[in-house]
């Protein structure tokens, strides 16, 4: 979707909660400890510029960030690569291209409602990230 010099952001497949996206570090590194000062620099702006973004674009009530790589560790050996979760809040259902997207576990973590992923067609997921973008580059 979009990239700076030290990270990638990228529309996360499951969309259960709308304009979620992984936002990757491009170089290799496994743990959080690593990432170098610039590293962090960078991501202080993306936090800035994504949240502001999904706030205009769809309304966000708040978010949550998570460093999670824990399933990184089921493999033998382990291949973790240090990313973050994003995953907007939404205290009230959003409609977006007639689709009506609920956060069933506002207030919660995420974890208590591990429904099935939404999935949706790329088509409907390139007019996420183009809604996004609207106010990424503002």
């Amino acid at each position: 979707m979009a990239e700076t010099r030290h990270w990638l952001i990228i529309l996360a497949p499951d969309q259960r909660n709308l304009g979620t996206c992984v936002v990757a570090l491009k170089r290799d590194e496994k743990e959080l400890r690593g990432l170098k000062r610039g590293e962090w620099l960078d991501l202080d702006q993306i936090v800035k510029k994504l949240e502001s973004a999904v706030k205009k674009a769809f309304n966000a009530t708040m978010f949550n960030w998570g460093c999670l790589m824990n399933s990184s560790y089921l493999d033998e050996p382990p291949s973790p690569h240090l990313h973050w979760h994003f995953i907007p809040r939404y205290k009230n259902p959003v409609k977006f291209h007639g689709k009506t997207f609920e956060d069933p576990c506002f207030g919660r973590s995420t974890m208590h409602n591990r429904g099935g992923a939404v999935e949706l067609s790329e088509e409907f997921k390139n007019k996420i990230k183009t809604r996004i973008m609207e106010y990424l580059e503002d």
